[in-house]
This record gives C-alpha cells, sequence and structure tokens, in this order.
C-alpha cells in the first residue's frame, strides 16, 4: 500500500482481498446495473431451490419482500423483522390445510455452505440515487455494507456517508435487510456499526490476526464467512428502539463463557463500569437457551432497584423474564420446570436473625420432595459482594448442581479475591478499566483534591455551653452528652464549610464548558442525609434551583413524633422532614424522584445537580454524569463505582469524567494517582485499578500543549506575513478540492484547542504557566479562531462544521473573554451590555451573582469582558470605530487598576462607554445615520461625501441576495472599486477591507 494512496486502489485490493483470503464470489460493479436491491431473488432462489419446493420459496421471498418495501414504518422496525426471519426463518404453506413448514433463508449451522457475495459500487434508486461502494450478499440478501476512504481521509467521512444513506431523503430502504455497516481506510483500520448506530458510537474490533495492514486485518476477523454469520446470529439485540452489535471485548467474554459452560465450569466475568456487562449477561442467557438442552437461567441481583432493571432491560429485548416476588415464590418456580429465565434478590434465599448461627434458613419449610428442576445457571450480579457469605450458601444449597457465573465492575478487594475466586472458579475474562478507556468505550477520568479545612473557633464558649447545659446532669449523662458532641464534631460539617462548598461549585456551574453549553451535570456525594439537606438548603438561598436530593430517606409524619423539644429549635429528623417537604411541594416522593432523574439525565440544563448519600452511585441505571463532587469517605467497592458514574460517553464535548474530592481520599496525590494502591483504594491490587485517575491540572496542560504546537505545526507552510490573504491562499484557493483535508485538519485541531484552553483558562498559572506565557497563548487562541472563521466563510465550509462545532460559541465567549455565565438565566437573555444601557449601571451590577458582587475587582472584570467580548465581536462590522472604542477601554482598564479613578467614577465612565457601544447614533454628522453609512464614515477618513456616494453606489447596483454569490459580489467589488477610483483611492488593500465592511450583513447592503 502507497503512503496517500487514492480510493479506487484501495477498493481494487480489497475486492481482491475479499475473493482470494475470504472466499466470498465476485459479482461485479454494478454501477450501471438496473434494478440493484437489497434482495437479489435469483441468487436467493438459486440458494434456496436445493432444500425447497419452488412454490414454497415463491411465498418466502414474497413474504421477506413484503416488509422490506413497507416504507410506512421505521427503518428500526423493519430491520428488526427482517432480522427475525433471517435468523429463525420464514414460516409458510402450499395450501390453506397443509402444515406449515420453516424456510430457513441461511445455514447459521454450517455457514460455509451459504453462498457470499461482494458487489462493487451498486447503485441504489431511492429519493435520491446513491452508490455504496461494496456490498455484502448472503444468499443474494444484502446484509453487509462497506464505505471505504483514502488513507488520508478520515473514517468519519465513510461514516456519514452510511448515515446519510440511511436517511428517507436517500436510499433508508436498502438498509431493511443490513446487518453490519462498516467505513474504513488503510491508515485508521476498520469501524462497524449497525443501523442507526451515531458516529461516536462506531466500534473499532481488537484482535491479533499477523496481517500488517489495518483494514485488512479488521475485515479478515469481522467479515470471515463463520465470524460475520455468528456477529449477527448471537452478538445482535434489538434493545428498546435501538440496535446493537457487540463489541470485541463482549464478544470475547461471551465466547470464553460458553467454552467454561461446555465443560461446565463458572467463573468470573470482571468488565470495568460502563463497559457493557449487561448485555454479555443476555447474550450468554440467550446462548444457553439456544444450546443447551432443559437450561434455565436465574440471575441474582442484591439490590431491589438493580432487580428491577435487569427485568426490564430483558422485556427491552422481548425476551420474558419472571421477577419472584418472594423467597416462597422463587421456591414454586424452581420447583417447576417453567419458567427458564428467572431474576431474583439474593435475600429471598434468607434473612439474619438472632439465632446462635446469627442466620436462619427461609427454606426450612421446603416441600419434600423438593428438587431445583432443569439444568441451571445462575448469574450473580455484581458479585463482589454477593459472592460469599450465608445467603450464598444457602443459595448453593438449594440449586446444589448449577453453574455459577458471577459479574462485576469492580476489582475484587484483596481481601475476598481468593474466596471470591475459590467459590466462581476463577476469572473467565477481564476487560479492565485502562483498556476500555484505550478502545474510547468509556472516557478517562481527571481527579482534583480540594480542602476545605474546620476548625474549632473558641474552645472557651464550647466549654462554657456545655457546662451551662450539663449543670444538674449525672456524670454518666455528661460522658454521653460529650461522646455525641465528639462523634458530631467528626462526622458533620459546620455551615460554614458547606456554605464555602456550595460556592465553590455553583462557581464551577457558572464557569466550566460543559455546564455552560447546558449538556453538564453534577452529582454531589454528602457525608449523611442530614448534610444532603442542608446542602439543597444553602443550593436554594443561593438561588440554585435545578438541583434536588435523592436518598434512601422516606418522607413520613411519624418520623418526627417525638422529636418537638421547644419551638424554637429544630432537631436534625424534623430539619430533614422540612427540607424534604419542601422540595417535593405536595408531589409524590417516588413520582418526583423518578422525574428528577429523568430531567437529571435527559435535560441535564433543568436539573443540573442532584445532592446523593448512596442511592444512585451504583448499578448500571446509575445516571451519567460529567462532574462528580465527593464530600463523603468512601472506599473501595462504593468509591470505585461512584466515581465511575462520570465515565460515560456523552457528545463530543465531553473528554472526561471529572472527580473532586473534598474529604481527601487520594491522600498524596502523587502517588496515590500513579500508583491507586494507598489510602482510599487500598484494598485493591496495583494491576487492577492501574489507569483509573489522572491529575486534572496535569493533564490540562499537557493537552493544551499539545494542541498549540498541533495548530502552529498544520500553519506553518502559510506564508509571511501570515494574514488573512495568506491563510486564505493556504487553505481556501480557488482549488478548494484540493486543500479540502487542510482545512479539515484546521477544524478539528482548532475545536480540540478551544476545549483544551477552556478547560485551563482560569487556572494558567496554577499549571505553570507565566502571565507572558498564558497571554501569548491566550492571543494565539483567538488567532486562530479568527482564522479558523475567516477560512470558513471564505470557503463555504459551515455546513461541514456539525461534527467539530458543538458549543464552540459559547467556550469562545466564555473563556477567550472569560464571561461568567451566572448572568444569562439572570438578565433574560439580554447581554451585560444591553443591560448597562437599559437599566443603568448600578442596577445591573446588584443583579450580578453574590459570588461576582463580593469584590470590586471581580465586577469590574465581568463588565470589562462583556465589553471586551461586544468589541471583537462586533469588530467586523465597523472595524474603525471599534478600534477606537477598544483604545477607549484600555484608557478606562488602565485608570482603575493604576488608581487614578474612584470606584464609582470607574462605573460611570464604563457605563458612557456601553452607551456608546449601543447607540452610537449622536457621534456622528447627521446625513451619517444608519450602521452602513457610520462603517463607511470611520473607515473612510471621516469623509462625509465620500461614505454617501459609496452609500448610493452600492445601493444602486446591488442584486438580491448577493452575498454568496461570487458573480454578484465581484459587481459590488467593482462598484466600491470604481467610486473609490473617483476619490482618488486606488490601494488595493483599502478597496478589499471597505468591501469586507460592506458584506457584514449588519450594515445593511
Amino acid at each position: 500500500m502507497k503512503v496517500g494512496q487514492i480510493e479506487r486502489e484501495t477498493q481494487d485490493r480489497i475486492v481482491k482481498f475479499f475473493q482470494t483470503k475470504l472466499n466470498y464470489t465476485y459479482l461485479g460493479n454494478w454501477e450501471k446495473r438496473e434494478g440493484n436491491n437489497n434482495i437479489e431473488k435469483e441468487y436467493l432462489r438459486e440458494y434456496l431451490k436445493a432444500k425447497y419446493p419452488e412454490n414454497l420459496i415463491k411465498k418466502a421471498i414474497s413474504q421477506l419482500e413484503k416488509i422490506a418495501a413497507n416504507q410506512t414504518k421505521s427503518l428500526y422496525d423493519i430491520n428488526k423483522e427482517i432480522y427475525s426471519y433471517l435468523r429463525y426463518g420464514i414460516s409458510v404453506k402450499e395450501n390453506v390445510k397443509d402444515k406449515k413448514e420453516t424456510i430457513y433463508l441461511i445455514n447459521w449451522k454450517e455457514p460455509k455452505k451459504n453462498h457470499f457475495y461482494i458487489a462493487e459500487e451498486v447503485t441504489i434508486i431511492g429519493q435520491n440515487t446513491k452508490r455504496p461502494d461494496i456490498i455484502l450478499y448472503v444468499n443474494g440478501i444484502a446484509l453487509g455494507v462497506l464505505e471505504l476512504k483514502r488513507s488520508k481521509i478520515s473514517i468519519s467521512e465513510g461514516i456519514r456517508q452510511n448515515l446519510d444513506n440511511q436517511k428517507p431523503e436517500f436510499i433508508r430502504g436498502f438498509f431493511g435487510t443490513i446487518q453490519l455497516v462498516m467505513a474504513g481506510n488503510d491508515s485508521e483500520g476498520l469501524r462497524y456499526g449497525v443501523i442507526e448506530t451515531p458516529e461516536k458510537y462506531y466500534l473499532n474490533w481488537k484482535e491479533r490476526t499477523g496481517i500488517r495492514n489495518r483494514l485488512d486485518s479488521g475485515l479478515s476477523v469481522l467479515c470471515k464467512k463463520e465470524r460475520f454469520l455468528e456477529l449477527i446470529h448471537d452478538f445482535i439485540v434489538f434493545d428498546g428502539g435501538q440496535k446493537k452489535i457487540a463489541r470485541h471485548n463482549q464478544y470475547f467474554a461471551v465466547k470464553e463463557t460458553q467454552n467454561k459452560l461446555k465443560k461446565r465450569e463458572g467463573g468470573i466475568i470482571w468488565h470495568t463500569q460502563g463497559s457493557g456487562k449487561t448485555l454479555i449477561m443476555i447474550w450468554t442467557a440467550k446462548w444457553i437457551r439456544e444450546n443447551i438442552d432443559d437450561s434455565r437461567v436465574l440471575i441474582i441481583t442484591d439490590r431491589e432497584e438493580l432487580d428491577d432493571q435487569i427485568e426490564q432491560r430483558f422485556y427491552g429485548i422481548d425476551e420474558k423474564i419472571y421477577r419472584t416476588n418472594s423467597g416462597k415464590d422463587l421456591i414454586n418456580k424452581l420447583n417447576d420446570a417453567k419458567p427458564w429465565l428467572i431474576c431474583s434478590l439474593i435475600h429471598k434465599f434468607g434473612h439474619m436473625q438472632s439465632d446462635e448461627d446469627g442466620f436462619f434458613d427461609i427454606f426450612s419449610k421446603i416441600p419434600k420432595n423438593f428438587k431445583a428442576k432443569g439444568d441451571i445457571y445462575v448469574f450473580v450480579d455484581e458479585c463482589h459482594r454477593t459472592q460469599s457469605g450465608k445467603m450464598h450458601k444457602a443459595m448453593k444449597s438449594i440449586v446444589p448442581n448449577s453453574i455459577f457465573v458471577g459479574f462485576t465492575g469492580t476489582p475484587l478487594l484483596k481481601k475476598d479475591k481468593k474466596s471470591s475466586l475459590e467459590v466462581f472458579g476463577g476469572y473467565i475474562h477481564t476487560y479492565k478499566y485502562y483498556e476500555a478507556v484505550k478502545d474510547k468505550v468509556i472516557l478517562d477520568l481527571q481527579y482534583e483534591a480540594r480542602k476545605i479545612d474546620q476548625k474549632l473557633t473558641s474552645k472557651d464558649k464550647v466549654d462554657k455551653w456545655f457546662e451551662a447545659k450539663t449543670d444538674g446532669l449525672t456524670d454518666y449523662a455528661v460522658v454521653e452528652l460529650k461522646k455525641k458532641w465528639a462523634t458530631m464534631q467528626k462526622v458533620l460539617s459546620s455551615e460554614s464549610r458547606l456554605e464555602k462548598i456550595v460556592d465553590d461549585i455553583i462557581f464551577d456551574l457558572e464557569t466550566k464548558p460543559r455546564f455552560l453549553t447546558g449538556r453538564g451535570n453534577a452529582l454531589l456525594i454528602a457525608g449523611s442525609i442530614y448534610e444532603a439537606c442542608k446542602y439543597c438548603e444553602i443550593f436554594q438561598k443561593n438561588d440554585l434551583k435545578k438541583c434536588a436530593i435523592i436518598t434512601s430517606y422516606n418522607l413520613n409524619i411519624n418520623s418526627i413524633k417525638g422529636e418537638t423539644v421547644n419551638f424554637d429549635e429544630n432537631t436534625d429528623n424534623i430539619l430533614k422532614y422540612d427540607i424534604y417537604q419542601k422540595m417535593l411541594g405536595g408531589r409524590n416522593q417516588a413520582d418526583f424522584e423518578r422525574d428528577v432523574k429523568k430531567k437529571f439525565v435527559e435535560q441535564p440544563e433543568q436539573m443540573k445537580l442532584l445532592i446523593v448519600v448512596d442511592k444512585l452511585l451504583t448499578g448500571f441505571d446509575a445516571p451519567p454524569a460529567t462532574y462528580l463532587y465527593i464530600d463523603k469517605s468512601m472506599r473501595d467497592h462504593g468509591l470505585f463505582q461512584a466515581i465511575c458514574r462520570v465515565n460515560r460517553l456523552d457528545g463530543e464535548d465531553k473528554d472526561y469524567g471529572y472527580i473532586i474530592d473534598y474529604k481527601d481520599l487520594f491522600k498524596n496525590l502523587e502517588e496515590s494517582v500513579l500508583d491507586y494502591t494507598s489510602e482510599a483504594l487500598g484494598g485493591y491490587e496495583k494491576k487492577d485499578v492501574e489507569g483509573l485517575l489522572k491529575d486534572r491540572i496535569v493533564i490540562a496542560r499537557k493537552n493544551l500543549d499539545t494542541y498549540v504546537e498541533n495548530i502552529r505545526a498544520l500553519c506553518e507552510p502559510v506564508m509571511p506575513p501570515k494574514e488573512t490573504p495568506d491563510y486564505i491562499e493556504y487553505f481556501a484557493p480557488d482549488d478548494l478540492k484540493g486543500t479540502a483535508q487542510r482545512r479539515v485538519a484546521l477544524y478539528k485541531i482548532t475545536s480540540s484547542l478551544f476545549r483544551a484552553y477552556s478547560n485551563l483558562a482560569n487556572e494558567m498559572i496554577v499549571a505553570g504557566y507565566t502571565k507572558k506565557e498564558a497571554l501569548k497563548i491566550r492571543d494565539e487562541v483567538t488567532h486562530y479562531h479568527n482564522v479558523r472563521e475567516e477560512i470558513k466563510l471564505a470557503s463555504g465550509d459551515y455546513i461541514d462544521l456539525k461534527a467539530y462545532e458543538p458549543a464552540m460559541r459559547r467556550l469562545i465567549d466564555t473563556y477567550i473573554s472569560a464571561e461568567e455565565s451566572e448572568k444569562i438565566s439572570a438578565f433574560d437573555d439580554l447581554t451585560l451590555v444591553e443591560l448597562i444601557v437599559q437599566n443603568g449601571i448600578f442596577d445591573t451590577v446588584s443583579k450580578l451573582g453574590k459570588n461576582i458582587r463580593k469584590n470590586n475587582d471581580t465586577v469590574a472584570a465581568v463588565i470589562e469582558n462583556n465589553v471586551r467580548r461586544l468589541i471583537i465581536e462586533e469588530r467586523p462590522i465597523n472595524p474603525k470605530f471599534y478600534e477606537n472604542m477598544s483604545l477607549l477601554l484600555k484608557d478606562i482598564i488602565a485608570e482603575r487598576k493604576n488608581n487614578i479613578i474612584e470606584y464609582k467614577q470607574y462605573l460611570d465612565k464604563i457605563a458612557e462607554l456601553c452607551k456608546k457601544l449601543k447607540k452610537p447614533q449622536s457621534l456622528y454628522p447627521k446625513k451619517i445615520d444608519s450602521l452602513g453609512k457610520m462603517a463607511l464614515y470611520d473607515n473612510l477618513s471621516s469623509n462625509v461625501e465620500l461614505a454617501l456616494a459609496v452609500n448610493e453606489d452600492i445601493i444602486t447596483n446591488k442584486a438580491d441576495d448577493w452575498r454568496g454569490n461570487r458573480i454578484k459580489e465581484k459587481r459590488i467589488y467593482i462598484t466600491i472599486k470604481n467610486t473609490l477610483n473617483k476619490f482618488n483611492i486606488t490601494d488595493d488593500e483599502k478597496i478589499h477591507s471597505i468591501f469586507e465592511i460592506v458584506k457584514e450583513p449588519k450594515n445593511g447592503y
């Protein structure tokens, strides 16, 4: 393969690869062939005629075509129905009174007895005709599609072609039979998905093949006849509206489990949180049912919510699962031959009592002839919690000959590892955290410790309080009271500490990128239900209404009976009750919590923060978040599962999950971040938790440095003096097609650069940059943003930016101009400058957040950054005017910083500047009465006659919709040039600058 090999050469090689290495039959180039379809009847009939009579074949094909042609249904529903026909066959009968016969379209048990074909350049007629590069047919049915790109064009382009093709406007109907959707090139290899898989969820397959070329290697395993059919038959699931296919880790886990079960051995599957253990459970259960006679599957969990979630998940894939409601019910179902699939809580096998042994067998009244029926396979979910103990022994005694498979998302603790492996029989398959991060199945985590100390400020007053309160008490009572005080002092945070943490979190909510885009959310883990309630109360006082508490607390009037000591003071229980009652507002608690969780996941802008203690931190249905604030002492499994709440993929603008630790759980940061074997994760073996956390500041700086170097390197070939014409000449010359990849690289790198800068913008000095370096990087980021915007306009590439620009504008506004986000909701969508002009400077300042108003310099910085942002944004409309305004702003800032003027004078001057910016008409001669005329006047040496002449000639000669039309734009350019020439202005640069000003839509031409 040559460097930069063209797509045609790649496609020729891959077509040959399918023929010589994978033994597919080549049908030819079908670009000009008429009637191409996803069901090629002649090839399907050819396969079926060796097994079935012609009249049944005709009926089966007709039934298949009828479903494929029904475009009134969604693609998902059509594909699901066709998949059922492919997997289970089509039942038909020759005559009405005849018995039905099943026509199997594919021989799943003997893959090589099927007919495998490929065709290239397959022209498909739809609403708009499309031509996929390669189609894979099995027995004449299109099951795979492959889009190829040359080595220097991203696979993403091929993925997007596949996604476009699935739209109604193109060839959606063709994808009704498609089971595997692929895109590849020689440099990145192969990525795959199924119908309607979003781009970010396309997968890479990892398996050693000995083939150096990445694309060939991927095709050799995914499209090998046996593997291709196996993936379709055993590793696809339709899950509540979404079709899914196995990742490589899931596939190999299931295959290893199958091998173990064939030998009647169990074991443990440890796949890290978020990597898809439930689907492994589903695919394994289905395989057991279909391949082992008299088999039954029992799924055990240790929590009600997990039991409920497993039930819902199996129902979501149309598998009926029976959920037991008691120990007696479980015994009855095990004693019967049906159902084949059961889920139950482990607690139904027994419960704790105060007898001598500490355990009472709930099954002491088991029927005399009881024997669990069938060949039972027991799946134990979260087996790190349920792998030992007497309930587990009870379970094994009830189903003594069963095979046990444990599932866990966390490493096994060193102290439990030996017993766990003894109970289950060793690891079947592992997929560790760093592997999932590397495969981009989950996100990496960044860790930051924040310390807020508490200290006793007046020991004398505490002593006096005790002296007064204990007067008349017995010695024992005094001791008990002091014990209570010591415990509370140790466990409960002071309100002042909680307030500081609330301020800290609100600052993040107002400044961090994900929160500003409306896509970010956060979990705060409190140390107790009482503290959770106090946190909620403080957040509410600080006007953060989009938060809620979800804990195990049950709002019940009985919880406050006997709690009234006096009418002036509330006990902890009364405080919890009152806060919960206020939060619920009369609503049912279960309904409230369900709605809150739904908003938190689906509408984070409406529910930014959930305050929890233990709930929502474990289990596959726990809601994902971007930020996790920990203010609770945690260890091992609880900590591991909690921090994994923020590792889920969620859009292009989520690069990491962020952990903010107020309890210093990872003491000695340098060691624990590199080691993970001390303090909070001390219970795990080092190799089991390798790669879990990274120091946020260190990683953020490394990322920023990398992207700064990347953008510099990309723009290095631009000719000096590297001004706008030079960048356009390099990135967007007349031959746009020849420079498309340069522009794509520019857009991608600047997108990454903005995110990297935004993650560190407020902490550049902390990250080790000097003030000079920080300013230089800020200016560079601004510069390359401007370059990007200019190239986007010059080339018309703005349509192609959807994949690279989520929330880009908000990031730029916030971090380059350092605008605080709090004002957005507080000011009813008015900008700060508009509010100053409309309501006055002092009224506007009063509406800024409490954290901002605390400091005059902070208020000034917010206002200045907003004014600066306005100047930067509006500058292209009238460069000279906004250049003058920028100089005025600098002078005012200098006067403030050098204490030349008082704060009130400073505010008055800023207010006056804002009025000039938003209402500039009073600054101009009477005839200069529009924005366009003002821009011409300012940028043509304040010459009224010249400005009016240019304005008149443009209005006379401009055509409708002239912007973006080269011929119409050229006419305007010539008009400006001729008018300026009449006034002896012949400088091309000046003419071009006036043309660019006129092109700005806000100037009204």
